[in-house]
């Protein structure tokens, strides 16, 4: 059988499959799967494979930062619900009702990987901090851990949004309204964010600095400081 013979079959066959609308578009988003996953593979070895070779030269070295981080990663991530966003409407037979819901499951998973990504970068541009002069007297990590938080708030806020086809706007407005629980909830955390932001601009507490304080057996050099702790190597 050649190749010309074969394409007739499968013609035939599709086109047999007209007569049965729900298994021709099962199939059609079978087919649409399959090649958005075989994209997220080429896509992701092309980006990484890329970013390795840039990240060799001299001048992009920070790009090897944003590699280990896994930012270039999650963006590759993107891609087979990318794929599947705009491919559904090639998709044969396939209802309005299981495009919309297809359609914004696929949207949710790209924003979860976009803030994923973000959440990395956040990592990245902490680990290229670290190795700054600044870093040894002020540490960002509590801004850093802060702004990450804030965002998987809103990220969590937009899917939960988009999967349920609403404005995000209509969920911010019930958190407002939740705004007293919110508060209660997360006090602590924005005790300590406060208490982090006076340590710093106030330059109170530097890592390096030797500190003593016998009634949490702490008793050396502040190691770190993040948004809910101060960690301090005691003295043998």
């Amino acid at each position: 059988m050649d190749i010309k013979q074969l394409w007739l079959n499968v013609q035939d066959l599709w086109g047999a499959l007209d007569q049965h609308p729900m298994l021709h578009a099962s199939l059609g988003f079978l087919v649409l799967l399959v090649v958005a996953l075989l994209l997220g593979r080429v896509a992701r070895y092309l980006i990484l494979h890329a970013v390795k070779l840039l990240g060799r030269q001299p001048a992009l070295h920070w790009l090897n930062d944003l590699r280990h981080n896994k930012v270039f990663h999650r963006l590759a991530q993107m891609t087979p619900s990318l794929v599947i966003q705009f491919g559904l409407y090639l998709v044969p037979d396939l209802s309005k009702t299981a495009i919309l819901f297809i359609g914004n499951v696929a949207l949710a998973i790209s924003i979860l990987f976009m803030v994923l990504a973000m959440s990395a970068l956040l990592n990245a541009l902490l680990d290229i901090y670290a190795r700054t002069e600044h870093a040894r007297t002020r540490s960002i990590k509590g801004y850093v851990q802060l702004a990450k938080m804030v965002l998987f708030v809103f990220g969590a806020i937009i899917i939960v949004a988009t999967l349920i086809d609403r404005s995000p706007l209509l969920l911010l407005s019930g958190l407002g309204a939740m705004s007293a629980v919110i508060l209660l909830v997360y006090k602590d955390t924005l005790l300590s964010f406060v208490a982090s932001v006076q340590l710093t601009s106030n330059d109170m507490l530097r890592v390096g600095d030797w500190i003593e304080m016998p009634q949490v057996g702490a008793d050396g050099d502040v190691v770190d400081i993040t948004l809910h702790t101060v960690k301090v190597q005691n003295h043998a």
